[in-house]
């Protein structure tokens, strides 16, 4: 739950601190250099509404940062890495992923700087991610000798690219399905792109 002060905030402000999120979310992913004023009027509360939730715009993004982090850390706990069987686990954590950065675009995108509390919680995910790859690694889908940090690094590269490359990437806003990209991500992660055994 939002807080403001250390003290959690009533039901009707936590909304309208959703309702903030979400709209700078949009706006900024449009322009980057969107005002406070422009965000509010994407959420449909007053300057002063926005002002009173966040100091600055620097507040409001690192809020967004921390929002958007922390819905990426639910998204990969969904996959129950530790619990269901390794490749499901994968395959629905890369599903939820795709989901939230399709969504999160602007909060999650490599050029905005992090908060302290959105860098932990990044670094928490990647040791999720590397103990859930352990897994598959001793199941013997992953080579025992492979280096799973660099594994870790490669599948998200394949993330992003999948997100945010060109030509076939899902950009602004088109229908894509995150099932289907997740099973190409994790198929060339596996598998490469050579030819298969017959």
């Amino acid at each position: 739950m939002s807080k403001t002060a250390g003290r959690p905030l009533r039901a009707d402000a936590e909304r309208s601190v959703r309702a903030i999120l979400a709209a700078a979310e949009r706006v900024l992913a449009e322009n980057p250099a969107a005002s406070m004023e422009q965000v509010a009027e994407a959420a449909g509360v007053t300057r002063t509404t926005v002002h009173r939730r966040f100091a600055n715009r620097q507040a409001l993004i690192d809020a967004l940062a921390a929002e958007a982090v922390s819905k990426l850390a639910e998204a990969i706990e969904d996959g129950h890495p530790e619990t269901a069987p390794p490749l499901v686990a994968l395959h629905r954590a890369t599903a939820n992923v795709l989901r939230v950065k399709g969504a999160w675009g602007f909060a999650l995108g490599p050029g905005l700087a992090q908060s302290e509390q959105a860098a932990r919680t990044h670094e928490e995910i990647a040791l999720r991610c590397t103990e859930l790859l352990g897994r598959l690694q001793r199941q013997g889908v992953i080579a025992a000798d492979a280096d799973l940090e660099w594994v870790r690094r490669v599948f998200y590269a394949l993330i992003s690219e999948a997100l945010h490359g060109g030509g076939h990437a899902p950009r602004g806003g088109r229908e894509y399905d995150p099932d289907a990209l997740a099973t190409g991500i994790i198929d060339t992660l596996l598998h490469g792109v050579g030819p298969r055994a017959s």
